[in-house]
């Protein structure tokens, strides 16, 4: 069998074999690990275990880019340099299908559509994975997942559409039809800068201002926060939240963040206007 670092062609077979499977995965259809194992060791010199280690690469490298993986491939981050371009010209070529997880034509969600909302992560206390997650955090920075959420205005878009089916059933479950009636998807009607995404409400009818933060990967990829949506979180903090949705692609999950931010959140500047003296 082959040994040393797998070649370009042999990461774009690996590669391409693992998006297969995430497809499928995504899509809800079943797929056999073991089958693509050997189709892949008929086609390149590699071992049964060799290449479910690569796979594992792969979900790690995903993990820092962003974006979702295969369950059953754990990330494991002693990985080449060279499978990222790989990756990423993969990602690139579905940066434009975005599935569409919002409301039907009812204003309802199915329950193939429905959030799943949950706890916020916690602080983790062993210190080994408290590393680990930095470690992570750090790469995903310096490769800028961030920024290509941001850049993906389908991804934040069909993210806020589908916070906005969440926020009507919310309040048709607790019989406020007359206030689910009444739910604004601000930034879609009215154009960014109101500091938050939808206008919605508390159970008692005051407002809730809604900022949704879209992402097709783990709950701690990094995210942009303007200083508007910051201003208004400050001057409005009982009515503001941050949604955070994480896992779009797969089965779209989501917790909820309320001011004061920094109790929640390391705000990290990176960017400043400049003006000529």
């Amino acid at each position: 069998m082959a040994r040393g670092l797998w070649t370009d062609e042999e990461n774009a077979l690996v590669v391409a074999d693992y998006f297969e499977m995430l497809e499928a995965q995504d899509d809800g259809r079943d797929y056999v690990k073991s089958e693509h194992n050997e189709s892949l060791r008929a086609r390149i010199n590699r071992t049964h275990g060799s290449i479910e280690y690569k796979h594992r690469n792969i979900s790690a490298v995903l993990q820092v880019l962003g974006e979702n993986w295969i369950e059953g491939y754990r990330p494991a981050s002693n990985f080449q340099a060279s499978l990222y371009p790989a990756v990423e010209s993969r990602l690139r070529q579905r940066d434009d299908t975005v599935p569409d997880w919002g409301p039907g034509e009812d204003g309802a969600l199915d329950d193939a559509r429905k959030l799943t909302m949950g706890e916020p992560p916690r602080k983790p206390e062993d210190t080994e994975e408290a590393a680990r997650i930095s470690r992570v955090v750090g790469q995903s920075r310096k490769h800028n997942a961030a920024a290509r959420a941001e850049r993906n205005r389908k991804l934040g878009r069909a993210g806020e559409r589908l916070v906005l089916g969440y926020e009507r059933e919310r309040l048709t479950t607790i019989d406020r039809h007359d206030l689910a009636r009444r739910v604004r998807w601000v930034s879609e009607e009215d154009g960014d800068g109101a500091g938050y995404d939808i206008r919605s409400f508390w159970a008692d009818g005051t407002p809730r201002l809604v900022e949704v933060k879209t992402t097709n990967g783990w709950e701690r990829t990094p995210f942009y926060i303007s200083r508007n949506e910051l201003a208004v979180a400050k001057s409005r903090p009982a009515e503001w939240c941050l949604v955070r949705v994480w896992n779009f692609r797969g089965a779209p999950r989501a917790f909820e963040l309320r001011p004061p931010l920094d109790v929640h959140l390391a705000l990290e500047p990176v960017n400043f206007e400049v003006q000529l003296r």
